[in-house]
Order: structure tokens, then sequence, then C-alpha cells
């Protein structure tokens, strides 16, 4: 199996050795990338600058770009040669890379609630005249206080910037685009499920503490925070609240993750979700990073390969079927 392996390089070609160590690196260690090759997988990175017709054939195109350019290429090879398989379609990774409209598919979801009520945090979503920004908040009756985001992820270490709000007239400093979320309360833990096809695995990572309406009242300000969520900050194995700590249940995130794969048209994801403090079945959805960091995933070596394997294998079945 021939994988063509390209990532961001919004500042970089994928031709040089150093680079191709350096992304290789980022997505899976030396002990993964010699156990796939015993298995047969072969990773191959590609000259961005060149079509990919003129340095195949591959199997699977694994892929983290983005750009018009780089979307007509790929479709065009997918046109030409429909047996390769494309992780992920460009025009399904822009969709997720815009916070607008990656949470109005998890909205549209329709689950059965046996298990646990999935949702999003109220939010609403300013391209410009961030002067406006208080008198719509009040005009939707948005509670404070706020989580603001860049409204696009584009891998640049800016669209990962938070912020939280304690009061209205602080909205003014705002740079739209963003969107502005409603602050949950979740014991300040999150749930980081990763998706790598029908694989899931779910850990725990800190996150921003609990704010109280006595804190809300004595603060104001616009104050940046940090990503608490980087796996230096695994909360798996940390001495929590039982009630905080417990994970969703398996068939919720099974649900959850196959209805996600469908809407989104992704394979490779991961998804950020925090429980309502004080409430036992009531999740919110956060965030859904395309193709993250997988090296902060327990076991990801042998999840991923398993992953990649079953990719040649769908395809051999469906040949036997036809």
């Amino acid at each position: 199996m021939k994988f063509v392996l390209m990532m961001d390089c919004s500042k970089s070609i994928l031709h040089t050795s150093s680079l191709l160590v350096t992304v290789i690196a980022s997505m899976l260690v030396p002990t993964a990338l010699s156990g796939n090759s015993s298995k047969g997988i072969l990773f191959i990175a590609v000259d961005v600058k060149q079509p990919l017709s003129d340095q195949g054939p591959f199997d699977v195109v694994l892929h983290k770009l983005a750009g018009k350019e780089w979307s007509q290429m790929i479709e065009d090879y997918g046109q030409k040669n429909p047996n390769v398989t494309v992780l992920d379609p460009p025009d399904a990774i822009e969709h997720v890379n815009n916070r607008q409209s990656m949470l109005e598919d998890v909205a549209d979801l329709n689950l059965p609630d046996y298990y646990g009520r999935v949702t999003v945090p109220r939010q609403l979503v300013f391209t410009t005249d961030p002067s406006s920004i208080p008198h719509e908040v009040t005009k939707e009756g948005l509670k404070l206080p706020l989580v603001a985001k860049p409204l696009v992820v584009d891998g640049s270490a800016k669209s990962h910037e938070l912020f939280l709000a304690y009061d209205k007239v602080s909205l003014a400093k705002l740079e739209p685009p963003l969107v502005l979320q409603e602050f949950v309360n979740h014991g300040g833990v999150l749930f980081k499920v990763y998706i790598i096809g029908e694989f899931i695995k779910v850990v725990r990572r800190f996150s921003l503490p609990d704010v109280c309406k006595r804190e809300l009242s004595k603060i104001a300000g616009v104050f940046p925070f940090p990503r608490v969520s980087c796996a230096s900050a695994s909360a798996d194995g940390a001495d929590l609240d039982p009630k905080v700590a417990e994970l969703p249940p398996s068939p919720l995130l099974e649900m959850l993750a196959r209805e996600l794969r469908l809407r989104l048209g992704l394979q490779l994801f991961n998804v950020d979700i925090i429980r309502e403090y004080g409430t036992r079945d009531l999740y919110y959805i956060i965030d859904i990073n395309y193709f993250p960091g997988y090296g902060k995933m327990p076991d990801y070596e042998h999840t991923f390969t398993e992953f990649l394997l079953s990719l040649e294998q769908s395809k051999y079945e469906k040949v036997l079927v036809a």
C-alpha cells in the first residue's frame, strides 16, 4: 500500500529531507513507521508543485492541505483515479474549519437521548464592526461570560487563540471575524474524543475552571486563556470528583461519531465535549478539529495502522461483492 503524505505547508513545500522528517515525526513516531513498513504500508512525501499523476500510483492520499488550487488538484486526481481514497475531501475539511458551519452540523443532530443529550452552546457570529457586538449580545440574550474564538481555523497559532469576556462593554475590543459562545461550567474537565474511521478513543483533559456568579460580578474585561487541553494537561489519573471524571457512555460516543462521520464526510477528526456541571447527561460539543495531533492519543500508532489496513480491506471486499 502506498500513501501520499501531505501536510499543511503554508510556509514550506514537501520536497526537502528536513521537512519530510518533521512532517512524518509529527504524525507517526519511528516505531510506527517501521511497523507500518513491515505491514506493507509505505508513506511517500510528494512535491505539491508537481501533478500527483506524475508521482503515483497511490492507494491513499493522506493530507492536511488547504486552498483552491490544491482542492482542484485533488478533485481532478480523484476523478481520474476513482479507486484512490482521499483522506479527507478538501471541501469537507473547509466546512469543518469554519466554526459556524462546524457546529451547525452538531445542532442538527437528532440523536436518541437514551444515554444523554448532546447539543452545542448558544453562539453568535460577527464578521465586521466590533462596536455592534455588545448590542447584538444583549439583543440575542446571550449570558456572560462568553468565549471568543476566531471564526476560521487555518492551522495558525492565532486561529486557536481563545478569550473569555466577563462584561458586555469589553466585547467591543474584540477583533472579528469571530464566534462568541456562552461559557458552560463543566468542572474544569473536557473530553477529547479522537475519531479515526470507526475507531474511537476518549481522554480527559483539564480545561478552564468554573465561573461563579459572585466572581462574574467582580471581574470586567476580556482575557486570553491558554490552550489548557494540550497533552501536558492530561486529567486521566488525576484525583477528580467522580461526577466530573466519569466518561460519556460508549454507546453515546459511538452514535455521535457515526453521525458526524456521515454529516461531515470526514474520517480523521476529534471532538471536544464538556458535560455541564451538576448534570449527569447533558453534553456540549464546543469544537471539532480536523486531522488533530494523534500523537497525543494513547496507542495511536496501532490504531492508525489498523485504520489504514481497514481501508484496503474495505476495497477488497467491495471488489468481491461486485
